[in-house]
């Protein structure tokens, strides 16, 4: 509990440099100032008030570095949730002081809307997972490119539509024999190219991903879902990371973003599109493994169509809660 700590620490992290307010049981402001991001800075600024105390800091870009610290240098350290701490403490007058302020405050009084902080092991196998991801993402993005290329040939490119993978092997084949003008060549060139470096590295951060895994249960677990290949399965152990902190599987679903908003009034409820809040690395890796699920499960593939009948949009939505709600309780 908060009220057996005498120093309660707010930090407003940045990237270079943090601001620090050090506040005791009473609210009563020991120490407020800004610090240069470092270990022996930060630990310099504490010195006096490391026995004894806890820290909070946001759950914002590059958390960890700073959390880590802390955790080296004070007894507890909570991770607070961005948006919740937002909407619980929001300020016309917002400056680093008053952000760090408000956290000890907040801290102090037991008020911290808390994040999960994963251990060492999700965090090492998120970052592995978030670099495949990246480099999927720029080889769509270089494949689009050159597809916008080729449709200003439409006459010549009518007849590649119908092979399927213009990037597979009989595919680029016929991509080299449209005739196009030198510049479009010369880019259409560079971009297969490029698209050939990029698959290396696809190739070398898997072996990366498959090699922190290779004795991981749960991705095998995982994996026995339709719909869940070797990909979505560590990507899903790594997101979640201990499943025991789940109470129910609605919990899950929740913080997977994939239950409905609901709006409720005079009596009368009424349920929209999934909440736009939660892990969105979960929510699409739930939610695109559903189309592969549909196709080989034929129980999913009946309920799904029978959902569709109601309306595509909420066959959409629905299929993932479907989905959800064939995974084991936590518990």
């Amino acid at each position: 509990m908060t009220a057996s700590y005498d120093y309660h620490i707010g930090v407003d992290y940045h990237k270079s440099y943090s601001h620090l307010v050090v506040q005791d049981s009473s609210g009563k402001t020991l120490r407020s100032g800004r610090v240069k991001n470092g270990h022996q800075s930060l630990g310099g600024f504490l010195e006096r008030y490391r026995e004894n105390s806890h820290a909070v800091v946001e759950a914002t870009r590059n958390w960890m570095v700073m959390y880590d610290w802390l955790d080296d240098i004070c007894d507890d350290v909570v991770l607070a949730h961005p948006l919740k701490v937002k909407a619980i403490a929001d300020a016309k007058i917002k400056t680093d002081k008053i952000d760090a302020r408000v956290l000890a405050h907040l801290l102090r009084a037991d008020l911290v809307p808390d994040a999960w902080a994963p251990g060492e092991r999700a965090r090492e196998l998120r970052v592995a997972l978030r670099e495949r991801m990246f480099y999927v993402r720029l080889r769509t993005m270089t494949k689009n490119r050159i597809v916008t290329v080729f449709d200003r040939y439409p006459e010549q490119t009518a007849q590649l539509k119908k092979l399927g993978d213009p990037f597979g092997k009989t595919g680029r084949a016929q991509l080299a024999e449209v005739n196009v003008s030198p510049i479009d060549r010369i880019q259409i060139d560079r971009g297969l190219d490029f698209i050939g470096d990029i698959d290396v590295r696809i190739k070398q951060s898997e072996a990366t991903i498959r090699a922190m895994t290779k004795a991981n249960a749960h991705v095998k677990l995982l994996k026995t879902i339709p719909g869940i290949g070797e990909f979505f399965a560590r990507l899903i152990d790594a997101e979640i990371d201990d499943i025991s902190r789940f109470r129910t599987s609605k919990k899950l679903a929740a913080y997977a973003g994939l239950v409905p908003s609901t709006y409720s009034s005079g009596g009368k409820t009424f349920h929209g599109k999934i909440i736009k809040q939660g892990n969105k690395w979960l929510r699409w890796a739930f939610v695109e493994a559903v189309t592969p699920a549909i196709a080989t499960d034929p129980q999913l593939r009946v309920q799904y169509e029978h959902l569709k009948n109601r309306g595509t949009n909420k066959a959409c939505r629905d299929r993932a809660q479907a989905f959800d709600d064939r995974l084991p309780d936590p518990a």
